[in-house]
């Protein structure tokens, strides 16, 4: 029996092209929501800087850095949900600004949705670089209240 609704993480990388191949395989939803979150540029710079607060020049608005942000993160998303589509799911796009971190993103957006499943990629990391580079993806399992599938990378999904 399928289920009603699952989302889809998708970033654009070869990890979120993969866990979308694997859903269209082994899931079957009436729905499925491809959803990619995103930050402006203007916290996207200030956390890598780690400078927080630190103002932007009078001449750079909010507007115009977050419309770069925004309209990357809205191709990306239409890039996954034409995969998504091709993996045989009934796919919409879905893109949400974060306001905190990505996973918090995607896990209140599962909750506001009510999906039965979130699907998404993990880069697989170990150990020490496991540690030292958090993964979105562990985090969204560790706080979501809901079934998660992770796709680890590795063989092509066709080859099973």
């Amino acid at each position: 029996m399928p289920c009603d609704l699952m989302l889809i993480a998708y970033d654009g990388s070869e990890n979120a092209r993969r866990a979308v191949e694997y859903a269209g395989r082994f899931l079957t939803a009436n729905r499925a929501v491809v959803l990619t979150a995103w930050e402006p540029m203007v916290r996207q710079a200030a956390r890598l800087s780690g400078i927080s607060g630190v103002l932007q020049p009078e001449w750079v608005t909010d507007e115009e850095i977050e419309d770069v942000a925004y309209t990357d993160a809205k191709n990306i998303n239409a890039e996954g949900a034409k995969l998504a589509g091709l993996a045989g799911l009934n796919a919409e796009a879905r893109t949400v600004e974060c306001t905190t971190t990505i996973w918090n993103a995607i896990v209140d957006v599962a909750d506001d949705l009510d999906v039965d499943i979130i699907v998404a990629g993990t880069r697989g990391a170990t150990g020490i670089r496991a540690l030292l580079h958090s993964s979105v993806a562990d985090a969204v399992l560790k706080h979501c209240h809901r079934p998660v599938l992770l796709v680890p990378p590795g063989r092509d999904p066709k080859d099973h």
